[in-house]
């Protein structure tokens, strides 16, 4: 590489501090493809994942145009000189590419390459995807062999090793990004799980005074046809609730909203929800809080999500109040109940009873604070503080 050891040092270090900030899949891939094709001046670069079906579930590219993207067509195969490192396992470096037996089928809107470097991602045994630069930018002693014996590759020993590196660490920002989207597929798949029980409760009792006032109705039609009118005009009100509920189902039960339409408006639908599902009144109101980051708008939800869960479950409380506020920087998450309340100084039994713990590291986990101001017979107040955004 052509920066000194300090220079060339912080781009290594800025390039892994990239690759670990992110939480989604296809982020953490861009970011590898980018860093290494900088880090190792390549003209381009691009990663795959490989699916159980001989293609690739995900590729990425840069230095590649959106138009020549387009021109080239779909996805690759996992074919010719881009299945050795998913097959055979072992870093590829060649002084022109197009001259390996193994270079076939390439697209005729492919950019031309020479010099290639190639190298799988591993997972313990498992090759979980494989990377590739070609095409040295600026080459170092491209005209002497480098110590391998290879000459004309622009790529060097040197630039094999610090992919190496780049490699072992993109495994596990790509398998903590993987983990990450489970986690969050699991929680989702909870939520609805337990938003259609609730959903399903109020349904059932909405039809349950439905199928009584009918019952009602048809017995005094005979008898008394005035009150049988009054108990149809019942049935007409009963009908439209149930209607609502189940519209509010078909719309709750879709996957999580988060990321389209933000936390607010997510916050405000789930407590809509709850309020039709539950006895209890439960409101929502914000004051100048706008899009916050991907985690701290997760972690601010999920703490409300169980906040409500517990206040309709567990307090018996006719009144729960959801607010989102703005304090100075932060971002401030208050849910208040008029409950019955439980005794702080017992938190460590009540905090499991109560999903106090993981409302607590969800907190932390994005630098920010759990509160919880409680007493028998005066309800409960839990404030989450996200910090900045």
């Amino acid at each position: 590489m052509s920066q000194g050891p300090r220079s060339g040092l912080a781009a290594v270090s800025s390039a892994l501090l990239a690759m670990s900030r992110h939480l989604e899949v296809r982020d953490v891939l861009k970011t590898i493809v980018a860093s290494a094709r900088e880090l190792l001046d390549a003209q381009y670069a691009a990663l795959g994942v490989p699916d159980d079906h001989g293609g690739f579930a995900q590729f990425v590219v840069d230095g590649v145009s959106e138009e020549q993207w387009k021109a080239i067509g779909p996805l690759p195969r996992q074919h010719g000189i881009l299945a050795a490192m998913l097959h055979q396992a072992r870093p590829e470096r060649l002084a022109d590419v197009r001259e390996d037996p193994r270079f076939e089928g390439w697209p005729a809107a492919h950019p031309d390459m020479s010099d290639f470097l190639g190298l799988p991602i591993r997972d313990g045994d498992e090759i979980i995807g494989a990377l590739f630069l070609a095409n040295k930018l600026r080459p170092e002693n491209a005209d002497t062999p480098d110590r391998k014996g290879e000459s004309g590759c622009g790529f060097t020993e040197d630039d094999e090793e610090l992919l190496s590196i780049l490699a072992q660490h993109a495994a596990i920002a790509l398998t903590n990004a993987r983990l990450y989207e489970r986690s969050r597929e699991l929680t989702i798949a909870e939520e609805r799980s337990r938003l259609a029980h609730e959903l399903h409760d109020a349904v059932s009792q909405k039809l349950f005074s439905l199928r009584l006032t009918a019952q009602a109705a048809a017995a005094l039609v005979d008898r008394d046809p005035s009150r049988a009118k009054g108990e149809l005009q019942q049935v007409t009100t009963l009908a439209a609730e149930a209607a609502d509920e189940l519209r509010a189902a078909v719309v709750e039960l879709r996957p999580a909203a988060l990321d389209e339409d933000g936390l607010v408006a997510t916050l405000r639908t789930h407590a809509q929800v709850l309020d039709r599902a539950h006895t209890a009144r439960v409101t929502f109101a914000s004051r100048g809080v706008r899009a916050l980051p991907a985690a701290q708008e997760e972690a601010l939800l999920r703490v409300a999500q169980e906040a409500l869960h517990n206040a309709l479950r567990h307090s018996g409380a006719d009144h729960v109040d959801v607010t989102l506020h703005k304090r100075g920087p932060d971002t401030v998450l208050r849910v208040t109940d008029d409950g019955k309340g439980f005794d702080p100084t017992t938190v460590r039994r009540a905090g499991r009873h109560l999903g106090l713990v993981s409302m607590r590291d969800r907190a932390g986990g994005i630098g920010g604070s759990l509160t919880v101001e409680s007493a028998p017979g005066k309800g409960t107040t839990i404030e989450m503080e996200a910090p900045g955004g």
